[in-house]
């Protein structure tokens, strides 16, 4: 027969577990960032490396491919000359938005305390 701590221990090993995967997803310094973007608008890759301070070229194609392969952002060639490449948050991406936003403003709160200091 479980006991009460035997249930307490299988919800928090759960959580913990549900926790480690959306870290492994969104690893990294940037994707966070690069999600929340593509919140608001489809965005060609000039311009989210515009719009992300800090980071390269090379770490914004790594990161893009990694969220378009566990489904959160699109892909999209233009038939343009010279041709350009869009991406776009897919519907499952945009789950995260609420996600963002919460991050975002714990952030801002945060470095409000930290310069009060």
């Amino acid at each position: 027969m479980e006991t009460e701590n035997d249930i307490r221990l299988k919800q928090c090993h759960g959580t913990v577990m549900a926790i480690q995967d959306v870290v492994d997803i969104l690893n990294g310094k940037w994707k966070i960032s690069i999600i929340a973007c593509l919140c608001s608008k489809k965005m060609r890759y000039s311009d989210l490396l515009k719009e992300i301070t800090g980071i390269s070229g090379k770490m914004l194609s790594r990161d893009l491919k990694e969220l378009e392969a566990n489904l959160l952002v699109t892909r999209t060639v233009l038939s343009t000359q010279p041709i350009m490449v869009e991406y776009e948050i897919t519907e499952y991406g945009a789950t995260l938005k609420d996600v963002t936003k919460v991050i975002a403003d714990w952030g801002i709160k945060h470095r409000q305390r930290i310069m009060e200091k």
